[in-house]
């Protein structure tokens, strides 16, 4: 009788913590200065991975719009940067898990195949990096990197709805 009170306990306890666990998301939260520029970087860091994906697979389309990508990544790095030495934080490191997993797909495609998921891995990257400026500029925590936000917000959804086109294209 004691073991069977015992599991219930424990079973009780364990249900508890896993609802107290899912109630407090990171999504809940509007981000700060350093996760927009962290989560910025780490995409930076994605669209860069796909220009030395496609050195090795690619045809000369894909090519030349991750070379595109990664210029205009290069760029915004460049303007983070200028915002992070303003506000004077440092990005959080360990987030760069995403960039690796996004990119074995399309290493290990060839052909028609890498193309396209070329272009699929590419969407939800960018619709992360766009949820996250949504997020930061519904709270805002610092005027220069909410200008940012707002130039950066229009470009990076017409980038993703440009992969979906060419997607449904391929």
């Amino acid at each position: 009788m004691r073991i069977l009170v015992a599991i219930v306990l424990a079973f009780i306890s364990t249900a508890a913590l896993a609802d107290n666990t899912g109630e407090h998301t990171p999504g809940d939260r509007a981000p700060s200065a350093t996760d927009v520029i962290t989560g910025l970087y780490t995409f930076s860091r994605f669209q860069q991975g796909l220009l030395e994906s496609t050195d090795l697979k690619g045809n000369a389309e894909v090519k030349n719009l991750a070379a595109l990508r990664a210029e205009e990544a290069a760029k915004r790095d460049k303007a983070l940067k200028q915002i992070q030495n303003a506000i004077g934080t440092e990005p959080r490191t360990g987030k760069t898990t995403s960039v690796s997993a996004s990119l074995v797909e399309p290493e290990n495609a060839d052909g028609p195949t890498y193309i396209k998921s070329f272009y699929a891995a590419q969407i939800p990257e960018y619709e992360s990096a766009i949820d996250l400026l949504e997020r930061y500029l519904k709270a805002p925590d610092n005027a220069m990197l909410a200008d940012f936000a707002r130039e950066q917000l229009p470009v990076l959804r017409s980038q993703v709805k440009d992969a979906e086109r060419t997607m449904a294209d391929k």
